[in-house]
């Protein structure tokens, strides 16, 4: 009974993890909405400016890869 407890308290909170997940996703999307209007000459844009918004994207990503990442091998230590 307790477990059932715990996993609805846990699905209706919310956490860091969720909201900063949430940002992220914010900001991949906004940073590849304004790339695709400068790219169809909505608003001008340098090549150095496109390369720039790819790797912004990837380094928004980059803290929930690693977050997923350390999260498996924290399991695999755990879970032996």
């Amino acid at each position: 009974m307790e477990t059932k407890e715990t996993e609805e308290t846990m699905k209706n909170k919310t956490g860091a993890k969720f909201l900063s997940k949430c940002s992220m996703v914010f900001a991949g999307l906004w940073i590849a909405i304004l790339t695709i209007l400068k790219g169809l000459g909505k608003i001008e844009l340098a090549e150095s400016e496109i390369i720039g918004s790819g790797v912004a994207i990837a380094a928004v990503w980059t803290p929930t890869y690693f977050s997923i990442l350390m999260d498996k091998v924290k399991d695999m230590k755990i879970g032996g």
